[in-house]
């Protein structure tokens, strides 16, 4: 589906500095926030109880939390509503050897007289386990991030490599200053929405780059920044079509998904937004800042055509028995 002229040329590049500066923006605050406030590590990565109870009618908050804070190992549990008002969620830094081998029915029997209610839910999760999940989930995106650049390295050349990894690492700045901003636990659902925009960004950033390859090739034009706004118009229809479809998806789960995967639905859709510009705007000016020069890549594609037709031409001639 075609919803842009595939023979018009849209200038990309002369919006490149005004996008820059809000890409500068973000990542700085980003940052800020990183070394100010930092992660709020959910129980996967810190450690914790988390019970989940389901009332008839309206869960009395006021109630729970004088009945929690009356207990020694409950005091500054957070309990909060969980998608509606009759379902609450009760959090504590404790394991399970505050309350007992048996949390759930610790919790049941100090809330008594809250209500009736039933406990749906409880995960428990020690601080060691919960370090080394923590570990893992950063070996997970640097090993991520190493493999990608392997990759690109290996398809396309070492500019465009590190012009991608750029990108990736600017979409997971501002994911992360998203994450801290809007305070979603940082836990294994955060950490696969995180790579999980890696993956859809890279993607992005990939099918860019073979459009400028191809431009390289096919193009007359020996200005880079002309070359780019070429290969991002071929794509353009296939950029927005592929991003607004996804959004769509992104969009029904944040309003409709329930608390379960608010926190994951709201990386997507900030994470589909800057992977999408990223492709553009920060991995091909990424090829100008790093000197990808037009005339010599040509020059090296034509020079490797030309050892491959004179191996071919030897493999020939030894076939032949001439040599």
């Amino acid at each position: 589906m075609q919803i842009f002229d595939k023979n018009k040329i849209y200038d990309f590049m002369g919006y490149r500095h005004v996008v820059l500066a809000i890409s500068v923006f973000l990542m700085v605050g980003s940052m800020f926030l990183f070394f100010t406030k930092g992660f709020n590590y959910g129980i996967d990565f810190s450690g914790g109880t988390l019970i989940q109870i389901k009332y008839e009618g309206a869960a009395p908050l006021d109630d729970i939390r004088k009945k929690l804070e009356s207990v020694e190992a409950l005091k500054g549990a957070s309990v909060t509503e969980f998608g509606s008002s009759d379902e609450v969620t009760i959090r504590y830094s404790g394991s399970s050897d505050s309350l007992g081998v048996n949390p759930g029915a610790s919790v049941s029997k100090i809330l008594e007289g809250t209500g009736k209610f039933e406990i749906r839910r409880v995960d428990v999760v020690g601080p060691k386990v919960g370090d080394d999940l923590r570990k893992s989930g950063i070996m997970a995106l640097s090993v991520s991030l190493l493999l990608i650049l392997i990759y690109i390295a290996f398809r396309f050349e070492w500019r465009f490599a590190l012009a991608a990894i750029a990108s990736e690492i600017h979409d997971v700045i501002i994911t992360v200053g998203a994450i801290i901003f809007f305070n979603i636990d940082v836990n294994l659902d955060t950490l696969a929405a995180v790579l999980t925009i890696v993956g859809y960004s890279l993607n992005d950033t990939i099918i860019v780059f073979d459009r400028i390859r191809e431009g390289v090739q096919e193009s007359k034009e020996s200005d880079m920044k002309h070359v780019i706004n070429e290969a991002v118009s071929r794509t353009l229809s296939r950029t927005i079509l592929t991003s607004f479809t996804t959004l769509i998806s992104v969009v029904i789960l944040f309003f409709y998904g329930g608390d379960m995967i608010y926190g994951f639905s709201l990386i997507m859709l900030v994470g589909v937004l800057v992977g999408t510009a990223s492709s553009v705007f920060i991995a091909a000016q990424a090829l100008v800042w790093l000197k990808f020069n037009v005339v010599n890549y040509r020059a090296s594609l034509a020079e490797k055509k030309r050892k491959a037709k004179e191996k071919e031409k030897m493999r020939s001639m030894y076939e032949k028995g001439m040599v």
